[in-house]
């Protein structure tokens, strides 16, 4: 299928498709690139409602399609159980952890090292033990200042597509699909939350972007944990 090839293109979908639309569309890149890639295309799943959405239009292409969390020991309670529920209910969903010892605080004195551990290095080893070819993410491009250069396919690494399937949709969309389809969600939205991740690094705010919360305090105020600014296609060990 022909998909958008600049930021340009994607922001011309953000305004001029409706809800079925976007659906539709996001339905069908997960269905031409699943009919490529079969068992090598997976889902990352950050336990957020952007994911919950991707996790669920991927199992109506293919209640086949597999699923990766990455969590870590600063996830919230109800996150972690959330996760419980999720891989209880899709045994075909791995859980990959980082355990390695680190000084207290690293969040504070360092989040992009943190990150980077904790995030990333995880996201590595489940591209390696999994065989993935093609990893699927909830990424939009409404959601901040960091997300409004990605494309709906790409292959930062290569040998790796990253498939955006909802990268048009905007945040209402997304609680729309939920409402529409009744689909769990972390408890912690209820709470006032926008944007989840560990939990001394994600506070409620009243700012204008989802991600506004993100890393409050630091250099990395609003922006990435670098599972999609960083090399993923590296020796596993490194």
């Amino acid at each position: 299928m022909q998909h958008a090839t600049t930021p340009d293109e994607i922001h011309g979908l953000v305004n001029n498709l409706n809800f079925k639309q976007k659906v539709d569309r996001s339905l069908e890149l997960i269905d031409h690139y699943y009919r490529q890639h079969g068992d090598g295309l997976v889902v990352a799943n950050s336990l957020g409602k952007d994911s919950v959405v991707v996790w669920d239009l991927a199992k109506r292409v293919s209640p086949k399609i597999r699923g990766f969390v990455v969590t870590t020991r600063y996830k919230p309670a109800a996150t972690k159980r959330f996760m419980s529920e999720l891989v209880e209910r899709y045994p075909e969903t791995r859980v990959f952890r980082n355990d390695v010892e680190i000084e207290d605080g690293l969040y504070k004195t360092d989040p992009d090292r943190c990150c980077d551990l904790l995030k990333v290095q995880p996201v590595r080893w489940a591209i390696e033990e999994m065989g993935v070819t093609c990893w699927v993410t909830g990424l939009r491009c409404t959601e901040g200042r960091t997300r409004t250069d990605y494309l709906e396919v790409e292959e930062r690494d290569e040998g790796l597509l990253k498939l955006n399937p909802i990268l048009p949709w905007h945040e209402r969309e997304v609680w729309q699909y939920i409402a529409v389809n009744r689909i769990p969600v972390n408890p912690l939205y209820a709470e006032g939350f926008r944007s989840l991740g560990c939990e001394p690094c994600t506070h409620i705010t009243t700012g204008a972007n989802e991600r506004d919360g993100r890393w409050i305090g630091t250099s990395k105020c609003g922006g990435e944990c670098g599972i999609h600014t960083r090399p993923l296609k590296v020796e596993v060990g490194a």
